[in-house]
C-alpha cells in the first residue's frame, strides 16, 4: 500500500507588501537598543541577505482557519473526490487564528475541526486534528497521514498547512519583514501498486536539548512598547548554522531509506525562509555524496515574491509546481520529489515522493 496524492491547494493572499512597506519602521535590537541606521538601509540589507522582496498578508478580516478551508476547497476541486469520505483532516500551524484586534492565540475549537466545520462535511467518522510543529508542520502532517494510510485504518487523508504570520511579529524587530501569511493543501489516497510509488520514505529528527529556544514567544524589542503582547522571536545567525549543519543530514537519510541516490532527486522543494540559506543548505548536500556543483532547476524559489509563510511553503510551492505555476520548472509522472523542512523545536523532516 502507498501514500499518493490525488489533489492539491492553495490560497495565496492578495494583499501585496513589498519591501518599501517597511522604510518608516524604527527597529531595535535584543537589547533594547534603537538602529541607528535608516530603515531603508536596513531593509535594502535585508534584501541582500534574504532576496525576499515582497510578501502576502491576509487582510484585517480574515484568519488562518479561513484561509485553511480556501486551500482545502482548491484541493478537493482539483482531485475531485467526495469530501465525505475523507478520513482524516489535519492542519498543521503554530499560532491558530488570531484576530487582528486581539493578538491571541485561539485554538478550541481546534483550526482543522474548524475546516470541518466550514467544509461542511457531515461524516463522524472524518477524524480532524491540528499539529503543531513549527514550519516542519505539514511535512510531519504527511508523515503522519501516511501511516494512517499504510496501516489500513484510512483511504483518504487531507493535510493542510496554515499560518497568518502577520499577525505574531513584533513590528520593532527587522525579522518581521521575514513573515508572510499563505495557506496549502494535499489530499492523499491509499493506492496498491506493483511499483513503488508516492511516499517512499521519510526521515525526521528534534533537537531540543540545545536548540529548543532558537524561536520563542517574547516582549518587543522597543522597551517603550505597552502591552503585554508576545511576538515570535529567533536567534537568526545559530538557527542558520543549525540549519546547514544538519538539513542535509536528514535529507540524505531519506533518501537512503528510499534506496536511491541524490541523482536519482528531481526537485528538491525546501522551506522557504532565506534564499542564500536554501542555496546553502543545498550545496552542503550535494557535497555529502561528492558532488562539487548543483544542477540548475532543482530547486524552485517562491520566497522573493511570498516571503516566510511558514508551514504552508513546502505545499504552496507543491501546488505551484504540480499545476505548471513556477517558471522554468515541471514534473511529470516518474519523477521523484524530496519535501524538507526546519523549524521551531528545532525540528527537522524529509520525504522522498514519486509523482
Amino acid at each position: 500500500m502507498y501514500s499518493t496524492i490525488v489533489g492539491t491547494g492553495k490560497h495565496v493572499p492578495k494583499r501585496r507588501i513589498p519591501n518599501e512597506h517597511f522604510f518608516s519602521y524604527e527597529f531595535y535590537n535584543e537589547n533594547g537598543e534603537k538602529n541607528q541606521k535608516s530603515g531603508e538601509e536596513t531593509v535594502q540589507k535585508f534584501e541582500e541577505i534574504t532576496n525576499i522582496k515582497e510578501r502576502r498578508y491576509v487582510n484585517d478580516d480574515v484568519v488562518t482557519s479561513e484561509i485553511a478551508t480556501y486551500a482545502a476547497e482548491d484541493a478537493l476541486e482539483s482531485s475531485q473526490i467526495d469530501r465525505e469520505t475523507l478520513d482524516y483532516i489535519i492542519v498543521a500551524h503554530n499560532f491558530g487564528d488570531v484576530p487582528v484586534d486581539n493578538r491571541r492565540t485561539n485554538i478550541l475549537p481546534s483550526l482543522a475541526a474548524r475546516v470541518k466545520h466550514n467544509l461542511k462535511i457531515k461524516n463522524p467518522n472524518t477524524v480532524a486534528y491540528d499539529l503543531p510543529f513549527g514550519c516542519p508542520g505539514w511535512v510531519q502532517g504527511m508523515i503522519q497521514a501516511n501511516y494512517y494510510l499504510k496501516s489500513g485504518d484510512a483511504k483518504r487523508a487531507l493535510v493542510i498547512g496554515a499560518e497568518t504570520l502577520s499577525r505574531v511579529y513584533d513590528p520593532y524587530d527587522k525579522d518581521c519583514m521575514i513573515y508572510a501569511d499563505g495557506a496549502a493543501a494535499t489530499i492523499l489516497e491509499a493506492v496498491d501498486s506493483d511499483e513503488p510509488v508516492g511516499i517512499l520514505s521519510h526521515h525526521t529528527r528534534s533537537d531540543t536539548l540545545n536548540h529548543a529556544y532558537l524561536l520563542w514567544m517574547d516582549k518587543s524589542y522597543n522597551p517603550d512598547f505597552k502591552g503585554d503582547d508576545l511576538f515570535l522571536k529567533m536567534q537568526g545567525h545559530k538557527l542558520y548554522e543549525y540549519a546547514l549543519k544538519t538539513v542535509p543530514l536528514v535529507v540524505k537519510e531519506s533518501i537512503s531509506k528510499a534506496g536511491l541516490h541524490l541523482n536519482d532527486i528531481n526537485k528538491v522543494l525546501i522551506h522557504q525562509a532565506n534564499e542564500k540559506m536554501d542555496e546553502a543548505i543545498l550545496k552542503r548536500l550535494f557535497r555529502l555524496y561528492g558532488e562539487k556543483t548543483v544542477p540548475e532547476n532543482v530547486m524552485p524559489m517562491t520566497i522573493s515574491s511570498l516571503g516566510n509563510s511558514s508551514v504552508a511553503t513546502v505545499p504552496t510551492l507543491l501546488d505551484m509546481l504540480y499545476k505548471g505555476r513556477l517558471n522554468g520548472h515541471s514534473c511529470q509522472e516518474g519523477d521523484i520529489l524530496v519535501f524538507t523542512s526546519v523549524g521551531a523545536g528545532m525540528n527537522i523532516n524529509s520525504i522522498v515522493y514519486k509523482v
